[in-house]
Parts: structure tokens; C-alpha cells; sequence
């Protein structure tokens, strides 16, 4: 994308909020092209040990896409798991769960399909060419002109992984770091040897298991607001949910913190409907203690609201609305303290992307997770891995819930090459990375025999 092209999608007000040092991709050394001649893709259900609820709806099992790329001398092989409630509630709420999944299993093949069409010089040039291209298929295929961009990109996650392995291969690089175009190097420069976890509070998790949670050594608890009912009911709930919680927690420490206190995330997926019931839920956080313990609060508002979020006193971050550069700017303009990045449910490219965005306008970002499988888990501490340290924190912070959530989580860590690795599991709620994981770009490079088998018998 060269400089006037940028304007024309953005809008020159976006234009002038963006850095003036900060190239354009259209400005970089061209690159030798990609040209795929085979697609392949299949799929696994994963059933859920209890139903996962959030956007007021509720998951009982998740599928995982495996896509398959191939030129002339090279494979990728990427997963994804797929989430339809998270990718577009409207739709998920439409359809049986089984359906929704099949309608996004379709399209991540009509994906893979339009990728031979595309030579490409790396996988972001590839997704910037399929994502405008894979809109009128989408909306054709489930019949819903105003389907989520969000669903998309969900979709095509497996094939940009895929599309990432195979441009690594015909580069001959092997690691994370070497993998990162020169654009997005310096967003991604940083190796926290800490990445805290986000341990997640479903709306029906009791408030023991939560307690133990902490006890175990978590000190970051990601809460699920927003939940079901009308705007008064949920507020309701979100203050009694937020108050016994807060009372369980309040008088526990952690020396991970800078402050000593278990600290809260707020996730709310887009259900606030106006900026003045999120302050009601503020105000009712001050007035309980739990303010100070709040470090985000993660897209409280809907992707449609244009409402400011700045001088709330607390960060707000962007996760669904922050879904290109242009709309991730627009995010900075309306006063959001922190983007969301999400390389499991947006893609890898996108990701970088919005890094880039944000490392230039000092922006924090932390990785939000899709209840992925374990080999998605390692793609998404990569990226984390080298964000910027989070402020309050002074390490780099992901979320990771599939080994709560997953009826058969150690079966899948099974099928990791490196699943005994020092790194590969977290440690009184740290993901401690050392040398080794930076070495090996915590395995995502390496074949994983199950996922190969199924293109291969």
C-alpha cells in the first residue's frame, strides 16, 4: 500500500495521526513472489468440558482447521481454531453451533482456493489481496450482507499459518524473528523472559475454582462481563459478578505485580451499548475497592460506537473494533489506551500489522486468546513474546484458557513435538522464556506428525 492509497482508505485525518517516520509497506525491497498449485484442508471437533459462555452466548465445542499450501518444492500446514460466537454473535445465534462451524469451514476452503489465484511476495501482501476478495463470498455464503469482518479473518487463519511456513521454507529462515518482515521488526523486537497469564472467568466459573486460580500463583483475572439480558440485567449481574469476586480476591497479593495486587481485566465483547452504563459499572468498581485493581477493560462498547473512551481513568482496550489500520487508528483517535492483539483469531499478518500501528504511537498492546488448541497457544506466545513489556506489569501478557476448557487439552499437548519443554507450560501464572524458546521460535517450525498425517495416509 503506497502513501495515497493509504489515504484513500483511511481518510486524511487518520493520515495525519499516523507517524510521519513510519514506512509504507508499498516503499520496501521487493521480494522474489509465492505461487501456491495445491490447497488441501480438513478439520477436528473438540468438544468442551462445560459450555463457555460469553457475547451472551455460549460454546460447546470448538473445531480445529487444518489447511494445507504447497508450491513446487514446499508445504505449510497451519491450524486454527475456529469461533463463530466470537467471529459474529449475530450469526452464531442463527444457526445450530455445528452449522455456523461448517459455513466458516467452507469459506476458509473458498480462502484457500482463491489463494493459488495470488502470487504473493510474503503472507501480509497474500491477506491484504484475499481479505477485499473473500467479503462478497462470505456474505454470498451465509447470506448476511453485514457479517463481521471478524468472521472472516477467523476464517483465515489456518491459511495465513500455512501461508507463513511456506514463505519461511522458500526463504530458507528458521526463526520466529527471522520470519518477521523488516516493517514489523521494530514493533516486534522485544524477548520478555516473562509473559504473565490472563486466567479467564467464564460467567459460571465458581468463585473457588477463581480463588484457587490465585492461590496457584495467577495474578492477572480476566473477568467475562456483558452477559445475558437486557442492558439493565447485565449491568446487574456485571456489578454482583465484579462485587464477589472482588471480596474473594481483595485481601490477596502477588510480588509479580508492581503494586502487590491481584489485578482484574474486564471483557465485556462489544455489550455495552452506551458509554454511560460503562461508566455505571465504574463507578460501582470505585465504590466496592475493586477500582485499583483494574488494569483494562476490553472492548466494553460495540464495534459500531463512535462514543470517546478516554478519561474514564482507566485503560480501555480495543479488541473486535481494531480489525485493519484504519480502524485500529480510529481506536487511537477515540481515546483507547490498549489494543488487543488476537494473531489466532485475526491472522498473524493483520496482527503485525496493528503492532506496528500501535508500537508507534506508544500504545500497549497484550494477546487475547480464542480458546485455542496447544500448537496455536505457541504460535500466539511468539507474538507476545515480543510486545513491548505492559505497563503495571513490566512483561508481556497473553491469554490462554484451552487447558480449562478443553475436554481433551493433554491429548492435543500430546501431539506437540515439544510439549515437555520448559516453556511450553506456565508456571504460577508466568510463561517463562528463556534462550531455548527464542531459539526455537517455541516449535512452531517443527512438523507435527498428527496434523501432517491427515494430508498424508
Amino acid at each position: 500500500m503506497d502513501r495515497r492509497d493509504f489515504i484513500r482508505k483511511s481518510g486524511m485525518a487518520a493520515v495525519l495521526a499516523y507517524p510521519a517516520g513510519l514506512p509504507f509497506i508499498g516503499n520496501l525491497k521487493k521480494q522474489s513472489m509465492l505461487r501456491i498449485i495445491s490447497t488441501d484442508s480438513d478439520f477436528e471437533r473438540e468438544p468442551l468440558l462445560r459450555p463457555f459462555g460469553f457475547k451472551g452466548g455460549y460454546l460447546t465445542e470448538l473445531w480445529q482447521t487444518v489447511s494445507r499450501l504447497s508450491t513446487e518444492n514446499h508445504e505449510g500446514i497451519g491450524l486454527a481454531t475456529q469461533s463463530v460466537l466470537y467471529g459474529d454473535a449475530e450469526l452464531f445465534s442463527h444457526y445450530p453451533e455445528a452449522a455456523g462451524n461448517a459455513l466458516m469451514y467452507v469459506l476458509t476452503q473458498k480462502a484457500s482456493l482463491l489463494a493459488r489465484e495470488i502470487p504473493f511476495a510474503d503472507p501480509v501482501s497474500l491477506m491484504d489481496e484475499l481479505i477485499p476478495r473473500l467479503g462478497p463470498v462470505a456474505a454470498n455464503l451465509t447470506d448476511r450482507a453485514d457479517l463481521s469482518v471478524n468472521f472472516i479473518l477467523n476464517a483465515l487463519v489456518s491459511v495465513d499459518n500455512a501461508a507463513w511456513l511456506l514463505y519461511a521454507r522458500e526463504n530458507g529462515l528458521t526463526s520466529y524473528d527471522d520470519m518477521v518482515p523488516e516493517a514489523y521488526k521494530a514493533a516486534l523486537s522485544h524477548q520478555n523472559r516473562k509473559v504473565a497469564v490472563m486466567f479467564q472467568v467464564p460467567y459460571g466459573m465458581p468463585v473457588q475454582e477463581i480463588q484457587q486460580a490465585v492461590d496457584k500463583g495467577y495474578f492477572v483475572i480476566k473477568i467475562k462481563t456483558g452477559q445475558p439480558g437486557s442492558q439493565a440485567e447485565m449491568l446487574e449481574k456485571d456489578k454482583a459478578r465484579l462485587a464477589e469476586i472482588h471480596e474473594a480476591l481483595k485481601d490477596k497479593n502477588s510480588t509479580e505485580t508492581q503494586n502487590g495486587r491481584i489485578l482484574y481485566t474486564l471483557d465485556s465483547n462489544g455489550r455495552y451499548q452506551k458509554k454511560e452504563t460503562l461508566e455505571k459499572l465504574i463507578d460501582y468498581a470505585h465504590k466496592i475497592g475493586a477500582f485499583s485493581h483494574i488494569l483494562f477493560i476490553e472492548e466494553p462498547l460495540p464495534e459500531t460506537s463512535d462514543e470517546h473512551v478516554g478519561g474514564l481513568g482507566l485503560r480501555i482496550a480495543a479488541d473486535e473494533r481494531a480489525n485493519d489500520e484504519a480502524s485500529t487508528l480510529k481506536c487511537l483517535e477515540l481515546g483507547y489506551g490498549a489494543i488487543i492483539l488476537k494473531g489466532v483469531a485475526k491472522t498473524l499478518s493483520l496482527s503485525m500489522k496493528i503492532a506496528r500501528i500501535a508500537h508507534a504511537h506508544r500504545i500497549p498492546c497484550a494477546c487475547s486468546d480464542l480458546t485455542v488448541n496447544p500448537a496455536l497457544l505457541e504460535w500466539h506466545k511468539n507474538l507476545a513474546a515480543r510486545l513491548a513489556p505492559f505497563p503495571d506489569l513490566g512483561m508481556g501478557l497473553l491469554e490462554t484458557n484451552g487447558d480449562m476448557n478443553y475436554k481433551n487439552w493433554e491429548q492435543m499437548r500430546s501431539y506437540l513435538p515439544d510439549s515437555g519443554a520448559s516453556w511450553a507450560s506456565a508456571e504460577r501464572g508466568v510463561f517463562r522464556l528463556d534462550r531455548d524458546f527464542y531459539d526455537r521460535s517455541g516449535g512452531i517450525f517443527d512438523t507435527i506428525p498428527h496434523y501432517k498425517s491427515l494430508f498424508h495416509k
